[in-house]
């Protein structure tokens, strides 16, 4: 396995900081028992932040990609979705904004979307990819407007599996045909906290995890 990228190293450090990543046991919503949880709205008080953004968007930078808008879902996706697309603009000067509402609204402006509507080639910026569902609904309200959703970019990729066997990466790469890109998956975190004495204990806990619920 290759070495970690200081991207990704600065990520995860910038998230144990910020007490985003903590170790312990806690009960998602799918009622597994993880020794992990990640809430990457902590990451917003890190005074790491900016490396936070640089690591989201050397993920999109190393890509040779045409594309011409970012799309964060509603709520993470939108903050984190700005911020890269601010930076990616110093770039890409013509780079659109879109994000969606969790309900219509019917006064004001209205609509669905903050920004613009979803067009051309659009890269999805999310915190995290658990069981695919949400990344599901974004994909597919953006196929609905006509666009192509390329890419989606995510933060964390906790490698378990989707709605069958095969993990939720898998799934949404053969069904919709796009990449699916993370900053750090969970073979990652293993690989830091075994080279960290500090968390080298959890090396076992969290790769015994992966091997339950891997996908």
């Amino acid at each position: 396995m290759p070495g970690l990228t200081n991207h990704q190293k600065n990520f995860i450090n910038a998230a144990i900081d910020a007490k985003a990543l903590v170790f312990g046991e806690f009960t998602l919503k799918s009622g597994r028992i993880s020794p992990y949880f990640f809430n990457a709205s902590r990451l917003l008080g890190s005074a790491k932040l900016t490396e936070v953004i640089d690591a989201f968007a050397a993920i999109i930078e190393e890509e040779i990609l045409n594309y011409d808008q970012i799309f964060g879902p509603a709520y993470k996706g939108t903050i984190f979705g700005s911020m890269v697309g601010m930076k990616l603009k110093n770039t890409h000067p013509n780079l659109g904004l879109c994000f969606d509402r969790k309900e219509i609204k019917d006064h004001g402006e209205g609509g669905l979307f903050i920004g613009e509507e979803p067009r051309g080639k659009v890269i999805i910026i999310d915190d995290v990819l658990s069981a695919g569902t949400a990344a599901k609904a974004s994909i597919n309200l953006i196929k609905e407007s006509k666009a192509d959703p390329k890419m989606l970019v995510i933060g964390l990729d906790r490698q378990e599996k989707g709605s069958g066997d095969i993990s939720a990466k898998e799934e949404l790469q053969n069904l919709f045909g796009l990449e699916v890109k993370s900053v750090i998956s969970l073979d990652d975190l293993i690989q830091f906290v075994a080279s960290q004495k500090e968390f080298n204990a959890w090396e076992e806990k969290l790769s015994l995890y992966r091997e339950e619920w891997g996908g």
